[in-house]
């Protein structure tokens, strides 16, 4: 396999995706003042990461592409929980790409604690080949979620899968502790909003230094 032309279609994709969600950010940001995206990420995973991810899950390489959803991947970080949902609508909404598939890990949380709205899209890219369709995972989820998730992505890549019981256990209570933030924040979302509007007007009428 030529990994370099495999993945030319995945980079496309990110590339194509995080203009368009960053897109979707700037169009709130004019419309209604408020975003429900943060800021918007994207990574296609490296060769050796997907080797290891279609050993793992006993994936041909032949069918590498129908059977990993992960290869091209965006993240979406919100402020808010109830953001979440209203991107998920969002990309509902769209007609440029089908969604293929929905896991809601915020409802269900995973046992580690792990908290995240998973949607998995088939996405069109055209080639010197014609068109191509691609499937790609985005991630939605807060910023509280994402610290705590960059933190046990980390600690699963020094102990390779088999983090320690006892760090298991305070990953656990971590990621409690980080969802009875989100839901504390969420009750003063109003409050939050409209302070962070009068600070952002305020920047906007400072006179520039001569």
């Amino acid at each position: 396999m030529n990994w370099e032309i495999f993945i030319a279609p995945y980079a496309q994709v990110v590339e194509e995706l995080k203009v368009k969600l960053k897109g979707m950010r700037q169009q709130f940001e004019y419309e209604r003042d408020q975003s429900p995206i943060e800021f918007v990420t994207g990574r296609v995973k490296p060769k050796s990461s997907i080797i290891e991810k279609a050993r793992r899950k006993g994936i041909n390489p032949e069918n590498i592409e129908e059977e990993l959803q992960d290869i091209a991947g965006l993240r979406v970080v919100c402020q808010f929980v109830d953001d979440i949902y209203a991107v998920v609508d969002m990309l509902k909404q769209r007609h440029d790409f089908e969604i293929v598939e929905e896991k809601d890990y915020i409802s269900q949380k995973k046992d580690s604690g792990y908290r995240s709205f998973h949607v998995i899209i088939r996405y069109p890219v055209e080639t010197i080949h014609g068109e191509k369709m691609v499937l790609a995972e985005i991630q939605i989820r807060t910023l509280a979620m994402n610290f705590w998730a960059t933190n046990e992505h980390s600690l699963n890549y020094k102990y390779a899968g088999q983090i320690p019981v006892e760090i298991k256990s305070r990953l656990k209570r971590a990621a409690e502790a980080a969802f009875q933030l989100d839901e504390e924040m969420s009750k003063i979302k109003n409050e939050i909003q409209e302070a962070q509007k009068i600070f952002n007007e305020k920047q906007v009428k400072k006179p520039e230094r001569s």
